[in-house]
């Protein structure tokens, strides 16, 4: 049985923002990403997909599954 809210997207910097736009850079920050190789959890929402999509070419995104409590 699926839980609601049980994905999550695992995202990782593989390449570096210096020489993107300040915005793409605020991004990154925003998501918790400073520095290349950092890894950061959040929810499958349609907020995070689109700040995952403006930044694609700078991240990998894996689809994990949270097991329940």
């Amino acid at each position: 049985m699926k839980v609601e809210g049980a994905r999550r997207l695992r995202i990782t910097l593989v390449k570096s923002p210096i020489g993107y736009s300040q915005r793409q850079r605020r991004t990154l920050r925003t998501l918790g990403l400073r520095h290349l190789n950092d890894v950061v959890e959040w929810p499958d929402t349609p907020v995070v997909r689109g700040m995952v999509a403006k930044v694609s070419h700078l991240v990998q995104v894996e689809e994990v599954e949270r097991e329940a409590a």
